[in-house]
C-alpha cells in the first residue's frame, strides 16, 4: 500500500510539474509576443543594440546561441531578425560572410516555438538551398543553435536513398532541401503534406534562378500554402530575384546592409586582377602554388573536366602539393568528404567550380584565385566571398585574357568592385608545358582528360551571354592545347542556333549522314543499297576496341566537311568537329540516333507509321474523347475498349428508377447463382476427404502382420512420426538391430524414451497414389463424381 501511495505521489507531482512548465511557457510566449511587436530598432552605435540577449528571444533559443558563441548582431541579422519575429516577409541583401544564415534561422525558430509547434503539426518551415553543400552547412548551424527546442529537422537532398528520406520526411517540422529533390517528393512521397507551413527561406535566391530552378521554384509555390511567411536572402539582388518576390512575397520589407555607394564586397578582402595568355595560366597557377605552400585558397574554373585534369596532373607533377578537387560530378559521399576535409585542413588547396561559390563558410580561407574569368560581376561577388568573412583579411586574384580584360573590369567598376591591376615576373614563374606533353604522352587517360578540359573549357566561353567579354573565335586554341600537354587542337564545331525546328532538324540529319558515310569505307558505301552493314561486321571493322580509344576516336577521327573540303558556316576550324549540345552534362561527346528511315510521306505510302507519327495519332485521339478508354494496335489504331451512353439514350430506354431496380435484381441473381456454386464444390470438397480418411482407415485394418512387410523404426525423445520418419529409418538400417531401450554405465534408464514403432507399408496407399489402369478413364461431371461419393458412403 505504501508503494502505491508514493507512486500515485509521484505520478500526481510530475502532472503538477508538467503543468507549471506548462503555464511558465505561455507566459514567457505572451511575453515574448508582446515584446517582438513593440521592438524598435536601435541605432548600431548602441552596444546593447548588437547583442542577441537584447532581441525578444526565448530561453532556450539564447542558450543555444550562448553554447555556440554567438553574442553579438550583425547589421544584416539586427535589421531582419526583429521583421521575422514579427512574420514580416523579408527580401534581404547582404555581402558575402555578414550571417545570412542566423538571420532567418533565429526568427524561424521563434516563430514555431510561439506556435507550440510538434511532430504532430507537420512541415512548419522549410528551406531551399541551390546546392547540397550550402544545404548541409545550414543543418549544421541549425543543429548547433536549435538543440535545446523539440523540433525535428531533416536534410533532404540528392545523391541519398529516396527510400529511406520517404520514411522519415513526414515526421520533420524543419526540411533544408534543394529545389529538385522537394519537387521529387512533392510528386512522389505520399503523406508528404505543406499545407501548414508557417515559413519558406530562399536563400542565395540568385543563384537557385540562374541554375535554372526557376520552373521548379514556381512548381514548389504552387504547392504550399498561401497563408505563409516567406524570406528571400542573397547577396545580389537581380531581376530574377525581384520578379520572384512578386510572386510570392506579400508587401514585403526590402533589408539591405550597403547603400548604393558603398561596395558590395567586404572592406579586408584586397582584390587584383592579371591579364596574362591563356596558355600561361596552368604556369601562373602552378608557381603560385610553389611560391606559397603554407596556404589555405580556393581555385575556381569553369567546368568540371578543368578540375579534374588540373587536379591529376598537378598531383602527378608535384605529389606533395596539398590539393583537393571538388565539382558537381562527383558523388554525394565524396564531396561531403571533400567538404569535411578542407575545412579541417591548415593549408590547403581546393579546386572548385562555381557550385563552393556561395554561402559556403569555410573559415581562415587566405586567397581565392579565379583562374577562368567570372561569367558576370554577381558570381565574382559570390567567389571572393569565400574569404575575409567575419571582418576578417583575405586577398582574392582574377586572372583575364587580353579579350576579357576591358569589358570584365568595367563591369566590375560598374558595380563598384575595387579591383587594381598586377603583374606577375617573369623570372618567378615556372613553365610545366614538357611534363604536361610526357603525362599525356605516357598515359593515355591523361591525353584524354586534357582534350576533354580544352572541349568544355571552349565550349564554356561559346555558351556565355555577354559576347562583349567572351569571345571563343579570339581564343589562341593551338597555343592552349599544346599549354595542357596535347599534340593538337580537337576541332570543335559549334553550331548556330536557329529559331526554325525544321532547319535544325534537317542540319543534324545531314550531319548524321556525313559521319556515317565518312565512317564507312568507300567500297561499302558504294554497295549499302544492295548489301547492309551488319552489326557484327561493324564490331570487326573497328579499331582500337578499348573504352579510351572509343573516346579518342570520338575527337579526333570524324571531321565533317562539304563536298569541296570546306567546313559549313558557323564551324570553326580547331580540329576535330563535335556538335556542341546546349544541356546539363558537360561532355560534348554525345551519340546521336541517326534517322535512317524513309521521311514521313514516303512512310505514309508504304503503310508504315514512325513512332512520331503515332504519338501525335495518340493525341489527337486523347484530344478527340477524352471520356472514352482509346487502345491502340500494332500499326497505330484507336480501337475503343467499351462504348459509353448518353444520357439521352440512357433516358430513352425508360425510367431511371425502374432501370436501377432492374440492374440490382440482375446483378443480386448472378450473385446469389454464384453462392450456390460455391457452396456445392464446398460441400462436395468435405465430402472427398471424409471418403479419403475412410478408404486410409479401412486399408490400414485390413492390412497383414507379416514380417517381410514390416521394418523396425527407431523415435527418440517422443518426437511424432512424421517429423522423424526418414531420420528414423535411416538409424535403424545403419544399426543393424533393434534398439528398445537406451541405458548410462549404471544400467539405469537414461531420460530419453526410446519408442519402437513398425512402419508399415500400405499397399492401398500405394494403389491410391498410382492408378490401376494404364488406360486413361473419361473425364466426369461434377454431378457424376457427387453420386459416386454419395454411393461408396452407402457402402461403407
Amino acid at each position: 500500500m505504501a508503494g502505491n501511495k508514493s507512486k500515485n505521489a509521484s505520478s500526481v507531482g510530475s502532472k503538477d510539474q508538467r503543468l507549471l512548465r506548462r503555464e511558465q511557457e505561455e507566459k514567457e510566449i505572451a511575453k515574448l509576443e508582446q515584446r517582438a511587436a513593440t521592438y524598435q530598432l536601435v541605432s548600431g552605435s548602441d552596444r546593447q543594440a548588437v547583442l542577441f540577449e537584447t532581441l525578444p528571444l526565448s530561453k532556450r533559443t539564447r542558450e543555444g546561441l550562448q553554447k555556440a558563441k554567438y553574442l553579438e548582431c550583425t547589421e544584416i541579422q539586427r535589421k531582419a531578425i526583429p521583421l521575422g519575429l514579427r512574420r514580416r516577409d523579408i527580401l534581404g541583401a547582404a555581402i558575402t560572410g555578414s550571417g545570412k544564415t542566423l538571420a532567418f534561422l533565429i526568427p524561424l525558430l521563434e516563430i514555431l516555438y510561439r506556435e507550440r509547434w510538434t511532430t504532430e503539426d507537420g512541415l512548419g518551415a522549410l528551406i531551399i538551398s541551390p546546392t547540397r553543400e550550402l544545404a548541409v552547412q545550414i543543418f549544421e548551424v541549425l543543429h548547433t543553435i536549435g538543440k535545446r527546442h523539440t523540433f525535428s529537422a531533416g536534410l533532404i537532398i540528392g545523391g541519398k536513398s529516396l527510400k529511406d528520406e520517404q520514411e522519415r520526411i513526414c515526421r520533420m517540422n524543419i526540411l533544408i532541401s534543394t529545389p529538385g529533390r522537394l519537387l521529387q517528393h512533392m510528386n512522389q512521397t505520399p503523406g508528404f503534406d505543406c499545407n501548414n507551413l508557417q515559413v519558406l527561406v530562399l536563400d542565395e535566391a540568385d543563384r537557385i534562378l540562374d541554375m535554372g530552378f526557376k520552373r521548379t521554384i514556381n512548381a514548389v509555390i504552387e504547392n504550399l500554402n498561401r497563408e505563409r511567411t516567406t524570406w528571400l536572402f542573397s547577396a545580389t539582388q537581380t531581376k530574377s530575384v525581384k520578379d520572384l518576390a512578386r510572386l510570392s512575397l506579400r508587401n514585403p520589407e526590402y533589408v539591405a546592409v550597403h547603400d548604393q555607394a558603398e561596395a558590395s564586397t567586404p572592406a579586408k578582402l584586397v582584390q587584383n586582377y592579371m591579364v596574362c595568355e591563356l596558355e600561361r595560366k596552368l604556369d601562373i597557377l602552378f608557381s603560385f602554388m610553389k611560391a606559397h605552400p603554407q596556404t589555405k585558397a580556393l581555385v575556381f574554373a569553369s567546368s568540371c573536366k578543368q578540375i579534374r585534369y588540373i587536379h591529376e596532373a598537378f598531383t602527378r607533377i608535384e605529389p606533395g602539393l596539398p590539393l583537393l578537387a571538388l565539382h558537381g560530378r562527383q558523388k554525394q559521399s565524396k564531396r561531403v568528404e571533400i567538404f569535411d576535409q578542407f575545412l579541417r585542413n591548415k593549408f590547403s588547396y581546393l579546386l572548385a567550380t562555381d557550385v563552393a561559390a556561395r554561402g559556403l563558410d569555410f573559415p581562415s580561407v587566405d586567397w581565392v584565385i579565379q583562374l577562368d574569368c567570372p561569367e558576370d560581376p554577381a558570381t565574382y561577388i559570390h567567389r571572393v566571398g569565400r574569404t575575409a568573412r567575419n571582418n576578417a583579411e583575405g586577398r582574392a586574384l582574377l586572372l583575364l585574357l587580353p579579350s576579357e580584360e576591358a569589358g570584365m573590369v568595367a563591369a566590375l567598376k560598374e558595380k563598384k568592385v575595387p579591383v587594381e591591376p598586377i603583374k606577375v615576373k617573369d623570372s618567378r614563374t615556372t613553365s610545366i608545358r614538357q611534363k604536361l606533353q610526357y603525362l599525356c604522352f605516357q598515359d593515355p587517360e591523361m591525353k584524354y582528360l586534357g582534350q576533354k578540359a580544352f572541349i568544355t573549357y571552349l565550349r564554356s566561353v561559346f555558351l556565355q551571354k555577354n559576347k562583349k567579354v567572351f569571345d571563343v573565335h579570339a581564343l589562341p586554341a593551338e597555343e592552349y592545347a599544346a599549354s595542357l600537354g596535347l599534340p593538337g587542337a580537337p576541332r570543335i564545331k559549334f553550331n548556330k542556333k536557329s529559331n526554325d525546328k525544321n532547319q535544325d532538324r534537317a542540319l543534324k540529319r545531314l550531319l548524321a549522314d556525313l559521319s556515317d558515310s565518312e565512317d564507312e569505307p568507300e567500297a561499302k558505301r558504294t554497295k549499302a543499297s544492295e548489301k547492309p552493314v551488319s552489326k557484327v561486321d561493324k564490331m570487326f571493322a573497328r579499331k582500337n576496341q578499348d573504352v579510351l580509344a572509343d573516346h579518342y576516336t570520338k575527337l579526333i577521327d570524324h571531321s565533317v566537311t562539304t563536298a569541296d573540303g570546306t567546313l559549313p558556316s558557323g564551324t570553326t576550324d580547331f580540329g576535330a568537329t563535335l556538335p556542341v549540345v546546349d544541356d546539363d552534362d558537360d561532355d560534348l561527346v554525345v551519340l546521336k540516333r541517326a534517322d535512317h528511315g524513309l521521311s514521313d510521306d514516303e512512310n505514309t505510302q508504304t503503310g508504315e507509321l514512325t513512332r512520331r507519327q503515332k504519338a501525335r495519332l495518340r493525341k489527337k485521339a486523347l484530344k478527340a474523347d477524352l471520356s472514352s478508354k482509346v487502345i491502340f494496335d500494332d500499326e497505330g489504331n484507336t480501337i475503343h475498349a467499351y462504348d459509353l451512353k448518353t444520357e439521352e439514350d440512357f433516358r430513352r430506354e425508360g425510367d431511371i428508377s425502374q432501370q436501377i431496380a432492374k440492374r440490382l435484381q440482375r446483378d443480386r441473381a448472378a450473385v446469389a447463382e454464384r453462392d450456390e456454386i460455391d457452396r456445392e464444390k464446398d460441400r462436395l470438397r468435405r465430402q472427398a476427404q471424409k471418403l479419403k480418411r475412410k478408404l486410409h482407415e479401412k486399408g490400414e485394418e485390413s492390412e497383414g502382420d507379416g514380417s517381410d512387410d514390416e521394418e523396425p523404426v527407431v523415435m527418440l525423445g517422443g518426437a511424432s512420426d512424421d517429423d522423424n520418419n526418414d531420420s528414423s529409418d535411416d538409424y535403424s538400417r545403419a544399426s543393424g538391430s533393434e534398439r528398445t531401450t537406451n541405458h548410462d554405465d549404471s544400467g539405469a534408464e537414461s531420460g530419453e524414451e526410446v519408442v519402437v514403432r513398425k512402419r508399415k507399408r500400405s499397399r492401398s496407399r500405394k494403389s491410391a497414389r498410382e492408378p490401376s489402369s494404364s488406360v486413361d478413364e473419361p473425364p466426369r461431371s461434377l454431378q457424376t463424381e457427387e453420386e459416386l461419393a454419395l454411393q461408396l458412403l452407402a457402402d461403407i
